[in-house]
């Protein structure tokens, strides 16, 4: 993108609410929240979706905002989307559907306030044209973390690290349940001794555990109203390898038998500042 949109410096921005601001609430170092986006650029727009994305939305739409720490772009070239499964995923219709995922960290405690603003920013794009309108949100969510497991316990990069390390892949996995109580369930197990061992002797170093909050009612039209705020959870696989190498041997059978699996999905880091893959999407 070759436009200017600097603000006037004589424009009045209000700082000294930022000195007040800044002294009271929480600011742990600790993840509380994330925004996890699987987005579908529209066939013949995929370079200006990229170049949109990176030059602009991922900084003025995230990464600018307050409280969200960390950030990372990934994308599934076409073998990558052919891994995925099931065939019939309650996600994604197709389940190839989506090349684009973002992910992004917001500190414990601070969810209302970042979303206050992110409505509020995103509206001023919107008014400000700075929105691409060439694209389907096909998963697009707010969660809470609930929780994550790591492979080699104290040793290793924590969660707050997850976005900045340079992993080499990334699974994404959905899974619904019948029920809160039956969520509740999953979780407690999937802590205690599903996840463990899955992530012993694998290539996944950590995985994060969410579920989804509702996104408030003023939200942009073309995002829909999160599903299964009540039923389902979201887990992110951080992988040291890249996930062509392991998915055979560990992932085209990821499942769990206390719930129902809408979506396993790889990724790899996109390349910032560059249109490496766009090419590969189709």
């Amino acid at each position: 993108m070759s436009a200017d949109f600097g603000t006037d410096i004589n424009v009045d921005t209000r700082s000294d609410l930022y000195t007040e601001l800044a002294s009271v609430g929480p600011y742990g170092v600790r993840l509380g929240h994330a925004l996890i986006t699987l987005v579908e650029p529209h066939p013949g727009h995929e370079y200006a979706y990229n170049r949109w994305y990176e030059d602009d939305h991922y900084y003025a739409g995230a990464m600018a905002m307050p409280w969200m720490f960390a950030g990372r772009r990934w994308v599934a070239t076409r073998d990558l989307q052919l891994l995925r499964h099931p065939e019939k995923s309650a996600v994604a219709q197709p389940v190839t559907t989506g090349c684009y995922l973002s992910t992004y960290w917001i500190t414990d405690g601070r969810y209302d306030d970042h979303m206050r603003w992110t409505v509020a920013i995103n509206r001023r794009l919107n008014r400000d044209a700075r929105v691409h309108r060439e694209r389907t949100h096909v998963f697009t969510a707010f969660q809470d973390h609930e929780a994550t497991v790591y492979r080699d316990g104290a040793a290793g990069p924590r969660d707050i690290h997850a976005l900045d390390h340079p992993y080499a892949g990334l699974v994404l996995q959905v899974i619904d349940t019948e029920s809160a109580e039956q969520r509740a369930e999953l979780l407690q197990r999937l802590c205690a001794r599903d996840l463990p061992r899955r992530l012993a002797g694998s290539p996944a170093a950590q995985v994060t555990v969410f579920r989804p909050t509702p996104l408030p009612l003023d939200r942009m039209s073309y995002v829909a109203q999160v599903e299964g705020v009540d039923t389902r959870l979201t887990l992110l696989w951080f992988l040291e390898a890249d996930p062509r190498e392991c998915w055979e041997s560990h992932f085209a059978d990821l499942g769990t038998e206390a719930g129902r699996v809408e979506l396993v999905a790889p990724f790899v880091p996109t390349i910032p500042g560059t249109d490496t893959y766009v090419d590969k999407l189709r």
